[in-house]
């Protein structure tokens, strides 16, 4: 019995794909189109796709052009053709501004960016373009039922950006390019007012200036071990009970220690 079944869908498969494949290549325009609809509203976008294709064409500069423009960004974006689905949305936003499904192609195109996106480590100008994209819609839209979504996901890229330059900022200090990382980690808290990696950031400014202040020439140390004085002191401060606090108590009883040593420049 079961091997019946999977012989009959075997044979209804065979026989749609075989239907499918006689109207792409010898189908009228009318019957493409019927079938690219009916493909893209079971969901199968891929096989929509390629009849889209063909029937394109024939329907420029009349009233179903809209709705293809429309089928065929949204199929790209299902499929994850991202770079061609902000393409196509742009395009239908461009050239339909008055369409009901306007607000609807702006959010696609939005997130056809969101998703091209890549993981923090590497170059982050499509992150910087999503995030763009996501204001626009917002000040665009500022009733918009998927503004939640959207305020989320900008967060998300915010926090992405904001990982990706403390990485950045701290790589001078792993790499002990001691005065560079203290620099570099300033700039950072500047430019990253609200950053979640703040204590981390005040730690490791305070970790490059002890290291610098140890490694100094003796007429350079008394002002580098009273600078990271300051930073130990600021980092203390604000986060009295950190994880980090033990050793940085005990780098500072160290540099104190080597300030002890320091005689006094008559």
């Amino acid at each position: 019995m079961k091997k019946f079944v999977f012989l009959v869908l075997l044979t209804v498969l065979f026989a749609s794909c075989s239907n499918y494949q006689k109207v792409l290549n010898k189908g009228s325009v009318s019957e493409q189109y019927k079938m690219a609809e009916q493909l893209y509203n079971e969901g199968k976008y891929a096989k929509a796709l390629g009849l889209f294709e063909k029937v394109t064409p024939k329907f420029r500069a009349k009233p179903q052009m809209q709705r293809i423009q429309y089928m065929v960004a949204k199929a790209n974006y299902e499929v994850k053709n991202y770079e061609t689905a902000s393409y196509y949305f742009n395009r239908f936003i461009s050239n339909y501004p008055k369409s009901s499904k306007i607000e609807e192609a702006d959010f696609y195109a939005t997130q056809s960016y969101y998703h091209k996106s890549p993981r923090y480590s590497l170059d982050q100008k499509d992150t910087r373009k999503a995030m763009a994209m996501l204001q626009d819609f917002l000040d665009k839209y500022p009733n918009s039922e998927l503004n939640v979504k959207v305020n989320e996901q900008y967060k998300e890229l915010s926090q992405k950006l904001d990982k990706k330059y403390f990485e950045i900022a701290k790589q001078h200090y792993t790499i002990e390019h001691y005065t560079a990382a203290i620099t570099a980690l300033d700039n950072y808290l500047a430019d990253f007012i609200g950053t979640r990696f703040k204590e981390e950031a005040l730690f490791y400014k305070f970790k490059a200036a002890y290291k610098l202040a140890l490694k100094s020439v003796d007429y350079k140390k008394e002002k580098r071990i009273r600078d990271a004085q300051k930073y130990f002191e600021r980092f203390n401060r604000l986060y009295p009970n950190s994880k980090y606090t033990a050793e940085a108590k005990s780098d500072l009883e160290k540099l104190e220690q080597e300030l002890s040593k320091i005689k006094p420049v008559n």
